[in-house]
């Protein structure tokens, strides 16, 4: 059936201003990391972006490298934009990254200037697109002057290929420095993509103060700590679960001490009528600093429940102490080495 987006998709979402600009993203964004790829149902991925976007979900966001196989989710998402959202393009934010392994030899990976102005042709030619809202650069290249990682980014708005620019995984130390060089060029910088949850609060030791300092936007990706903080690991490993099924996610985080973590935060969220990952998810938006939470869903059912987070935003300051007291440091940021990388001397 053609798709006719609901007329109220706007009444139940808000809407928050990224840092100083003039972009506004929802609370709840949708990323296509996982669920999304060509190995993965082409339906069930429609019917979740249809139910997203019904339900005020505005922002896309993708990378180069999601799958798998590596490119096949922004393949799968040009499809359904010329299926469904080609009226709907000025309504939509799409974001792409590039900064991980895409193709071989010295050329496919890290934040060279080739690397990164070929990847987002790549990445427009896969979705069908002239140009992508947010353009990234994915995660720091410790070996390439940030001078030019950044200086690409500055040409992909002056090509007109990305309207914004942001970074990822990002030190503050770093986030300062891009920021100063990206300002020197008059490139609209609005964003950082970090890892942000109850079980990996790196953010808050000063990245999130020096992006407030900067005007700059946060778009905390996931929230959920990969599934870690819902209730499906309780009792073991269900199979197909992420844990059991991707390289990104060990079944070794699974620990005895996340664990007790995740049941005393369940136990939290119950009292609150909420579930344990809509809890997560409104913890992570408390925060001012943060504009927008980026959420998976795997089916429709999984993304309503994580959007009815928004029913419930409020924290006491009791259950703001209680949350503290067990949300703490899990063992499950995959991106730490990244987000260390300082200034080069």
């Amino acid at each position: 059936m053609p798709y006719d987006a609901a007329a109220n998709r706007y009444d139940g979402m808000p809407y928050r201003r990224t840092g100083r600009s003039g972009l506004q993203l929802p609370a709840i964004s949708l990323g296509l990391w996982q669920n999304f790829g060509g190995v993965d149902s082409f339906e069930t991925g429609r019917a979740v972006l249809r139910r997203a976007f019904d339900r005020g979900v505005t922002h896309f966001d993708l990378a180069n490298n999601y799958g798998p196989p590596p490119g096949s989710s922004e393949e799968q998402f040009g499809r359904w934009l010329d299926l469904d959202f080609c009226p709907y393009r000025d309504e939509l934010i799409v974001s792409t990254k590039a900064g991980y392994l895409m193709w071989p030899g010295p050329y496919g990976n890290l934040g060279s200037r080739k690397y990164i102005l070929a990847s987002l042709d790549q990445s427009l030619k896969r979705m069908g697109l002239d140009y992508v809202d947010i353009f990234y650069h994915h995660r720091p290249d410790p070996d390439t002057p940030l001078e030019e990682s950044m200086g690409a980014l500055d040409q992909a708005v002056r090509s007109g290929k990305a309207l914004y620019v942001g970074v990822s995984s990002y030190s503050p130390e770093l986030t300062r420095e891009a920021y100063r060089i990206l300002k020197a060029q008059g490139t609209p910088f609005v964003i950082h993509q970090p890892s942000y949850s109850m079980l990996n609060r790196w953010v808050e030791d000063g990245l999130l103060d020096t992006l407030a300092e900067l005007g700059l936007g946060c778009i905390a990706f996931s929230p959920l700590a990969q599934g870690l903080l819902t209730t499906k690991y309780l009792n073991g490993v269900p199979e197909g679960s992420r844990a059991t099924r991707s390289v990104s996610f060990s079944p070794e985080l699974i620990t005895p001490e996340n664990i007790e973590r995740i049941s005393a935060l369940n136990g939290i969220a119950k009292a609150r009528g909420q579930s344990l990952a809509q809890m997560a998810i409104a913890w992570v938006l408390r925060n001012p600093a943060v504009t927008s939470a980026l959420i998976g869903a795997r089916n429709v059912e999984q993304l309503d429940n994580s959007l009815d987070a928004l029913n419930n935003l409020q924290f006491s300051d009791d259950e703001l102490r209680s949350i503290d007291s067990h949300a703490t440091e899990g063992g499950i940021d995959l991106w730490r080495s990244h987000s260390r990388i300082k200034p080069a001397a």
